[in-house]
């Protein structure tokens, strides 16, 4: 069993160390701490946001920290951690959060991406569209679920398709807003293709939207990048058009 007593003094430590960063951030944010904010969707860094030293840590450090962290919370809610269905639980909860939901923070679960010569000499629009992910939102820790659609046009290298689905698992796999990540598997591809000719359309589903707060189960959030050569009608046309098929 995780030490309950043990953790709270490091809650209360961090909850104070919270309250005084809120307080002097506040200014950047339009005048608006943030309590007032609320469930306004808040964009802030192209970068996800981590703190020095996040790595210092193992991960089997990590997870047991988060172990005693979590059971904690459970103890607060009046969870008894004695039954047989909830004593694994800060454990399983913990191995998840290192090991899949939130892997993409650690650089180095990053995918290494090959490139290979455009033999084919195929020169038009490649499409992957209907890539599944699951991501959680940073503002809540609730899932968002949607599809990702990636294209590109050889620069004269290409990658090999499973690569793609890859990259967006890895970017999707930590706390998002999905601005961010819609913008950050736009700039990996142009990184690892070599040519600004990408597009990226994400369309999801947050759950801090249908699940809680105001309860829209039917609304859907679409971001889009579109650089290089899909910056034209024509190309969005095309592209789009293929996404719809």
């Amino acid at each position: 069993m995780p030490d309950i007593e043990g953790t709270a003094l490091k809650k209360e430590t961090m909850e104070n160390d919270i309250l005084e960063l809120n307080n002097i951030k506040s200014n950047s944010l339009n005048g608006f701490n943030f309590s007032e904010i609320g469930d306004d969707h808040l964009f802030t860094n192209m970068d996800t946001p981590m703190r020095e030293g996040a790595f210092d840590l193992s991960n089997e450090e990590k997870k047991d920290k988060i172990a005693g962290l979590f059971a904690e919370i459970m103890d607060v809610l009046g969870l008894d951690l004695t039954d047989d269905s909830l004593q694994g639980t800060p454990r399983r909860v913990a191995k998840m959060y290192i090991e899949e939901i939130f892997s993409g923070l650690d650089p180095r679960n990053k995918p290494k991406v090959a490139l290979f010569d455009n033999k084919y000499q195929y020169n038009q629009m490649l499409v992957e569209k209907n890539i599944t992910f699951y991501s959680n939102c940073e503002h809540h820790f609730v899932p968002i679920i949607g599809k990702a659609h990636l294209a590109y046009i050889s620069s004269g290298k290409v990658i090999g398709l499973s690569k793609l689905n890859r990259i967006v698992q890895y970017y999707a796999k930590r706390p998002q807003v999905q601005e961010r990540l819609t913008n950050q598997i736009a700039e990996e591809l142009k990184a690892v293709l070599e040519t600004d000719d990408v597009a990226v359309i994400i369309d999801a589903k947050h759950l801090c939207v249908s699940s809680r707060g105001v309860k829209d189960d039917t609304s859907s959030t679409v971001t889009a990048y579109y650089g290089g050569k899909f910056n034209s009608s024509s190309k969005i046309n095309e592209l789009l058009n293929y996404i719809n098929n």
